[in-house]
């Protein structure tokens, strides 16, 4: 298949189908999950921030144009895309409209910018994938322990800036919110005050905006129970900062090498970043490992005595995040063992993946909402598809690459907001996969 799109001309569907083994080697994008509160922290800091590897997909694209929408200057150098100068205006007259919000998840990262601003922040509800009720009232405790008031309504919520304080802010989440941490590490800094936050969430895209705020000047330090922040003794010169690489392209690209029995080394993602999708695999029977930046996966002489796999997301340090499920489940039907999945963290993921790989013949047991239950192997049949999600997307062109036939992935938009390019990664790996125009 060599079907290109006409230049300017979407493409409607992604075409799939078995091929042989892939091979190579292939580098991520930058990660999608962290770039977003690293764009947000660099609002949040008021003096300029050089930020590169930024990927070139819909969400931070949207999350990009808000920023300027919202008074911030974007400066991207003609020929480096993936580079861009956040600086400071002092056009501060009128509060933003900004309905492009609701577009995205991570919208909710621009409140403490918008409130150092503007003295409040005005935002519609935020959108993104539809994988369950993720509700914002974490994030409005948060807020109002910086003294903070929030307002909300059927069309969104606005955050009143408190008055002027000082002293440490101290609070502990009732569970390892990723969002309700970045949250309370922005409002930190816009708010000038020390910070000693309890059962944090410490995932690699919490710790990469750490590693910024300490580049910034700011004093951090983070245990697994603890997470402290307190202001820069001196300003700092401006900011340099390099989006590590997708974590989770990383993964789907390494699951998509096994499924065929290949050997590829991925590159771009920290080693630290891939240990619990390291250790799937190895379960699995498939050999990974990864060093410095580079994942290398073999299954060419197919997968050793693999062991049932327990895939269950957490949001404990070291836990497997919930985004490396959905690669894992497509690559368990086609191996050895009955295996088990559960994501209480997006209670709506699995219906959205569920049917779409039963739609493929897959046949698998739902044992609750959020967790399921599998047998491999399982011949799987092409047929047409849908990218509900970003992950569903992802996970279902892994399990096209073995499915008999053709397979086709509709619904690019939602595959577009996490990864610029997937489909063109694949190719490069040796994959029968193209874009179909109408």
């Amino acid at each position: 298949m060599t079907t290109t799109p006409a230049p300017g001309v979407a493409a409607e569907v992604i075409a799939v189908r078995p091929g042989p083994p892939l091979t190579g080697s292939v580098t991520v994008d930058g990660s999608k999950n962290a770039t977003l509160p690293l764009l947000a922290a660099a609002a949040a800091l008021s003096r300029p921030v050089r930020l590169s590897n930024i990927p070139a997909n819909t969400d931070v694209q949207i999350m990009l144009t808000l920023l300027q929408q919202s008074g911030w200057h974007v400066a991207q150098p003609v020929g480096r895309p993936a580079s861009a100068v956040i600086l400071p205006t002092e056009d501060r007259r009128t509060h933003p409209h900004l309905p492009q919000a609701a577009r995205i998840r991570a919208s909710y990262y621009l409140v403490p910018g918008l409130l150092a601003r503007y003295g409040e922040a005005r935002l519609p509800w935020p959108g993104g994938c539809r994988i369950g009720a993720r509700g914002m009232d974490l994030h409005f405790k948060v807020y109002e322990e910086f003294g903070d008031r929030s307002i909300v309504d059927d069309t969104g919520y606005r955050i009143e800036a408190a008055t002027r304080r000082t002293g440490t802010v101290s609070l502990v989440l009732p569970f390892r919110s990723r969002g309700a941490t970045v949250a309370a590490l922005l409002r930190a800094v816009t708010a000038g005050r020390p910070l000693r936050l309890g059962d944090p969430n410490l995932s690699p895209e919490v710790l990469c905006v750490l590693e910024a705020l300490h580049t910034a000047g700011w004093v951090t330090w983070s245990g697994e129970r603890l997470l402290t922040l307190s202001p820069p003794s001196s300003t700092p010169s401006d900011a340099t900062w390099v989006v590590p690489g997708d974590k989770v392209e990383a993964g789907t690209l390494a699951c998509a090498v096994a499924i065929t029995g290949g050997s590829a080394r991925i590159e771009g993602a920290r080693a630290d970043d891939l240990g619990p999708l390291v250790a799937a695999l190895n379960r699995l029977g498939v050999s990974a490992s990864s060093e410095a930046n580079t994942l290398a996966v073999s299954a060419q002489d197919g997968p050793a005595a693999g062991l049932p796999l327990r895939a269950i997301a957490s949001l404990s340090p070291g836990g497997l995040d919930a985004d490396f499920e959905p690669p894992l489940m497509a690559l368990a039907l086609g191996l050895p063992g009955t295996h088990l999945f559960a994501d209480a963290i997006n209670p709506g993921r699995h219906s959205n993946l569920l049917p779409q790989l039963a739609r493929l013949g897959a046949v698998i047991e739902e044992i609750s909402p959020t967790e399921c239950r599998l047998t491999g192997p399982q011949r799987l049949t092409g047929t047409g598809v849908e990218a509900t999600d970003i992950r569903t997307g992802s996970a279902l062109m892994v399990a096209g690459l073995t499915a008999q036939g053709v397979t086709t992935l509709g619904g690019l938009d939602q595959l577009r907001r996490g990864h610029a390019d997937l489909p063109g990664k694949l190719h490069t790996l040796g994959a029968d996969v193209c874009e179909v125009t109408p």
